[in-house]
């Protein structure tokens, strides 16, 4: 598997994701890695329809999203993986998926939250996995569309 793009947006498959970094990225794959969205089948059935044309997606709890890595079948296939928040991204590094890059692209504003940017709000277990990520020589960084400037998530994270 090509990982071509691993992104953090809790909207998931939307606009910029379907638009922009389909193309750019060049991927021919989409896997939303979440264990409540995989365990939603109304929202899972509606993620894998939005996909665009020529895109295959799936939606896959982060075990299953760790085993698909390393299946055979799919080396070599462009993949974008995609992610409601960093723990299941530090979970999937753990389980020996390689990822050197992290894009994050939405994380909404709750109760409990702190926003950092307009897009972006953690909690303290945000926090943590970040900062496990980031130990991990994982880059952090945020922007919607490719054509934003990043920021290193790391400056801003406090």
């Amino acid at each position: 598997m090509n990982i071509v793009l691993a992104r953090i947006d809790d909207r998931l498959i939307h606009g910029q994701v379907a638009t922009i970094w389909t193309k750019v990225t060049g991927c021919e794959r989409i896997i939303v890695c979440d264990d409540d969205v995989a365990n939603d089948t109304i929202r899972k059935t509606l993620l894998t329809q939005v996909a665009p044309p020529g895109i295959k997606a799936n939606v896959v709890d982060v075990e299953k999203a760790i085993r698909a890595y390393k299946n055979p079948k799919y080396e070599g296939v462009k993949v974008m993986l995609l992610f409601t928040n960093p723990t299941s991204v530090l979970r999937m590094v753990d389980g020996g998926v390689q990822i050197a890059s992290v894009n994050i692209g939405g994380m909404s504003f709750k109760e409990g939250k702190t926003q950092l940017t307009q897009a972006v709000s953690v909690d303290d277990q945000d926090r943590k996995a970040f900062q496990a990520l980031h130990e991990k020589g994982i880059e952090l960084e945020i922007r919607k569309v490719n054509t934003d400037t990043k920021i290193d998530l790391m400056s801003i994270l406090k």
